[in-house]
């Protein structure tokens, strides 16, 4: 057995070189077990006996077809929370009422596959059919009341198996007056259906409850630095060009005066306010608005724009303009627009 690291003594250089399966990471002894024994709290007030085994990933998942849940590795260790925070900007899960809205949505995968939940005519019915190939994108309706709204991103309008998973959390929810907060609207007889398929579940073994072998889901042999260029790249390929014509009309004042900032300068001083604006308001992970603005800060540079620093407005433009971005890749696949 090699003796544990002492993470907290590491460098950031230092840490990004270790191997994450070597790191000894458990849920044991850690302030996440607590959160999954609230989990299995929520459950046992239900009725149900199943308790979906947790285990340390590299993300939230739940493999298809096996009832266990996967937390990310990074929330296991204070130090390696703090390495997330620098490299991709937020922590996913971070706080309490975050982490068990995440694993709610996991334990409604977890239940789905440990009896065979999504083979019912019933459910299909529903939700749909689980076999619909799922996609990276989808077309949401942020005003539908035919689903319930859980995760961001209207998350479950985006394939049969978060439709229900979301369903599944919203019932699961402690103190949650899910019949009232979602009375008249067609979400709630997917609710009942929920309420009517565990009752009918309560006390009874899951029906597939494979045994756990790390070797089959072995995502943490790799070292932080390859996690993290992994995972830079999935975030940044989606990244495009830009329209040029937008910059020039937003950034309109002139470079020779001297009483304008560069664009660039500009959104380099004011890239934290951005951010977190539009992230507020569109939901999306800031380590994808940080990329995209820095791609638009760079362009900035190669065309020189300037900016008034005196205009009430250009704040607003700029969080408007990158919210319109990444609102129209939500919903198309591209952050640009079609002409």
């Amino acid at each position: 057995m090699r003796p544990p690291v002492a993470l907290e003594q590491l460098s950031d250089e230092e840490l990004l070189e270790q191997n994450i399966a070597r790191l000894g990471l458990k849920l044991e002894g850690t302030p996440l077990e607590p959160l999954v024994r609230r989990l299995y709290s929520e459950l046992d007030a239900k009725g149900l006996i199943f308790h979906p085994p947790c285990h340390v990933g590299d993300e939230w998942f739940c493999p298809v077809g096996i009832p266990a849940i996967f937390i990310p590795f990074f929330l296991v260790h204070p130090r390696l929370r703090e390495l997330e925070r620098k490299q991709i900007l937020e922590v996913e899960g971070e706080d309490e009422d975050w982490f068990m809205q995440l694993i709610r949505h996991e334990a409604g995968h977890a239940f789905s596959y440990a009896y065979r939940i999504q083979h019912k005519k019933k459910w299909q019915e529903h939700f749909g059919l689980a076999s619909k190939e799922e996609s990276d994108t989808y077309r949401p309706r942020p005003y539908s009341r035919s689903f319930v709204t859980h995760l961001p991103d209207w998350y479950a309008q985006s394939h049969p198996d978060e439709d229900w998973a979301e369903t599944f959390a919203v019932w699961l929810t402690p103190d949650l007056d899910w019949r009232k907060q979602y009375q008249g609207w067609k979400a709630l007889r997917k609710l009942e259906y929920t309420d009517e398929l565990m009752r009918s579940l309560a006390g009874k073994p899951p029906l597939v409850n494979p045994k756990y072998r790390v070797a089959e889901y072995n995502f943490l042999d790799l070292k932080l630095k390859s996690y993290y260029a992994r995972k830079r790249k999935a975030y940044a390929e989606s990244f495009p060009d830009f329209y040029d014509a937008d910059l020039r009309r937003m950034f309109a004042a002139d470079p020779k005066s001297d009483e304008t900032e560069w664009a660039g300068n500009y959104l380099r001083r004011r890239r934290r306010q951005i951010i977190s604006s539009v992230a507020r308001w569109s939901s999306e992970h800031k380590f994808r608005i940080d990329q995209l603005l820095r791609d638009i800060t760079d362009r900035c540079d190669e065309l020189e724009l300037a900016v008034a620093p005196d205009d009430p407005n250009i704040d607003l433009q700029v969080a408007a303009y990158i919210t319109a971005l990444t609102m129209n890749n939500l919903f198309t696949g591209r952050f640009k627009r079609t002409k």
